[in-house]
């Protein structure tokens, strides 16, 4: 586990790596286990798997393309429109060349919906494909398979509602104009301020975020304790017909 002290200390960040002195935009190779592997962690998940997915479903070709070919989990993020902040999050694992749906939960992403174009505090989430490599949270490790990093500074900020103050308790760093392999809340973006950043999965308070995507507590602890960096987790996120398109 990475200490809180990980975190550069001209990071004054309070909360999903909004700066104290500006609003960020955010709120914060193949496994070789096979067939026989995946399909007990699908029954270890309740659900039976979805079988013979060559692809996964209701992605077009240019996001399908975008998936690493070495990636074996992906993360579906099925927003119910362009200016919606409601979704569906779906996990699927593959299974030699098929990808099993393994859980799914109900979900909240920006609350003015979704962009091809993310900007700064414009409160929608971008759409893309991208890795998952670090979590974190105020909370202690539950398990994680990835890097996680507990620190009180990703609590959310003071002056947020209380139906906020957990949100960050748990947390995975979507890697959307950030530098992979550092705490959730380290502040660096790459591609410069104006493109935003901070976005992250986290626990849901039932209604849209900054930019991130949200579920419950016990899908959070999930996706913890599975998402493996062995298997190379992404997440594909995007309203329906731009995940489509």
């Amino acid at each position: 586990m990475r200490i809180a002290g990980a975190v550069r200390a001209v990071a004054a960040v309070a909360a999903c790596g909004v700066l104290l002195t500006s609003c960020g935009s955010g709120d914060g190779g193949a496994n070789a286990g096979g067939k026989k592997d995946d399909a007990g962690r699908a029954k270890r998940a309740g659900a039976p798997p979805t079988t013979d997915l060559k692809r996964i479903p209701d992605v077009g070709d240019r996001l399908q393309n975008e998936i690493p070919k070495n990636s074996r989990q992906v993360v579906a993020v099925y927003g119910q429109g362009e200016d919606s902040a409601k979704s569906t999050v779906v996990l699927y694992e593959k299974s030699g060349s098929t990808w099993d749906k393994t859980r799914s939960w109900a979900a909240h992403n920006g609350k003015k919906g979704w962009t091809t174009d993310h900007r700064e505090n414009d409160k929608r989430s971008p759409v893309g494909v991208y890795t998952l490599t670090d979590a974190g949270g105020v909370l202690a490790d539950p398990g994680a398979e990835l890097p996680y990093t507990q620190s009180t500074s990703m609590q959310a900020p003071h002056y947020w509602p209380k139906t906020h103050w957990h949100d960050f308790d748990y947390v995975i760093a979507i890697d959307y104009n950030r530098a992979k392999g550092t705490p959730p809340n380290d502040p660096t973006r790459p591609q410069g301020q104006s493109k935003g950043g901070s976005i992250w999965l986290h626990m849901d308070h039932g209604s849209g975020t900054s930019g991130c995507v949200s579920l419950s507590k016990p899908g959070m602890e999930y996706l913890l304790k599975t998402l493996d960096p062995k298997r190379h987790p992404v997440v594909v996120m995007g309203d329906k017909a731009n995940l489509k398109g």
